[in-house]
Parts: structure tokens; sequence; C-alpha cells
């Protein structure tokens, strides 16, 4: 067994429990390895057992808004992110991940509805060049949890779409508003969303080097604290 094989963490604690939603996206083993590395004891899985009892889910995606969104239904996939949702369970969706919890997307003039956790609508960014990749800067509003520690550092990007504007509104008094960072290519785009339970990054965290390795720790952390 490996150091990030062991389920217990430092001094014999056990480690938060992540799930990986297998559904088909590409590129999940370098997220399931980062958050290895961050302190979870990580299993990749789309079995209901799994995806609704970890201490947090991560929600990968890699390609076109309608797959990803038609691979996650093939899967009861957004059925139990919504679950998680509704019982606050901490979920960090990551790149198309992000872009399935707004409205819809509209790519190549088609549109399809997301999940709806937030309003908006992803569409091609007003670049010169797309896709943007490449490493960016982004701007992260005070009191930002996930970012702790790397407000001012670069992450690394792979999109052509993204969600431009940012209408929320508090419905109630208590409630508190998301924390929403942004970063620029053509225009500005929401580049992560902190809403309570729910955690999405526009960027991959696992590609960001050691920027994108302290915010999962970061993520990883608040899941060691929501049990303790």
């Amino acid at each position: 067994m490996t150091a990030d094989q062991d389920p217990t963490g430092p001094g014999g604690a056990a480690k938060p429990t992540v799930t990986v939603l297998d559904y088909g996206s590409g590129n999940v083993r370098s997220a399931v390895r980062a958050l290895e590395r961050a302190g979870a004891a990580v299993t990749l899985s789309a079995k209901p057992e799994d995806v609704l009892t970890a201490d947090g889910l991560v929600v990968p995606g890699v390609g076109a808004f309608a797959t990803v969104m038609k691979e996650l239904k093939a899967v009861d996939g957004l059925r139990m992110i919504g679950r998680r949702v509704a019982g606050s369970r901490p979920v960090l969706a990551i790149c198309v991940g992000l872009q399935i919890l707004f409205d819809g997307g509209v790519e190549h003039g088609n549109s399809e509805p997301g999940m709806g956790e937030w309003p908006g609508t992803v569409e091609l960014l007003p670049a010169s060049v797309v896709p943007h990749m490449g490493w960016n800067t982004v701007q992260v509003p005070p009191g930002s949890t996930l970012f702790r520690g790397v407000e001012a550092e670069r992450f690394y990007f792979v999109h052509s779409y993204g969600v431009q504007e940012w209408d929320f509104d508090v419905v109630q008094p208590r409630m508190q508003a998301p924390l929403v960072t942004w970063s620029e290519h053509g225009s500005r785009f929401i580049a992560a969303v902190e809403n309570g339970p729910l955690c999405a990054t526009q960027f991959h965290p696992e590609k960001s080097g050691d920027a994108g390795a302290r915010l999962l720790r970061n993520w990883v952390d608040s899941l060691r604290k929501a049990v303790a």
C-alpha cells in the first residue's frame, strides 16, 4: 500500500473520502492522483453508494457541454449531484463540470439546458484565439476558502466557452451570496464559484502545479472540518 492509498493521514486520523464521478469523462486519473496527494482517500466510481456517501464528490468535465450532460444522465449523475447539493454534501466540479451547473450552454448555435443551480449561459468566448489554453490569473473575492493562500497565483485553463455574466438574486435574508472568481480571455468570464457545499472551477486544478495542489488541499481540508 502506498502513502496515497493509506486510508489514514498524519497522526492516524482518517482521510476524508472523495469519489470522482466516473461517467466517461477523460483525464480523470490525473484528478484522482492530485486529490490523493491533497490528502483524500479517493474512489473512482459512478455507483450511488460511492457517490452519495463520500465526504466529497468531484465532477470532472472534458469536451462539449451537450456530451457531458448526456453522459451524466446515462449514469444518473445529475440526480446524484442534485441529491448531494440538496443535502448540503460537498461537491467540487471542474471545467465542463462547472459549466453544466448553469442554466444552459450554447455551442455551434445549439442550446442545451444545464442543471440550473446557478443563473447564466455558457457561450463562446469572444477572443481572437480559442481555445483559451494556458496559464491565467484570477480575481478572487474576499473571504474565499478555496483560494486561501493562492489568491495571486496563476491557474491552467483549457476551454473555448465560459459564463460571462452573473446575476444571482439572494431570495432569503440569511442566505449568503456565492463567491465568484473571475478571469479574462477576450472578455471577463467566471473562473470559479463557491456556493456553500457546491464549488466549481473553470480551470483544471489538477494541472495547475503548486497553486492547484494548494487549492485542492484547501477543499480536502474543508471536508475534514465538515466531518470532524
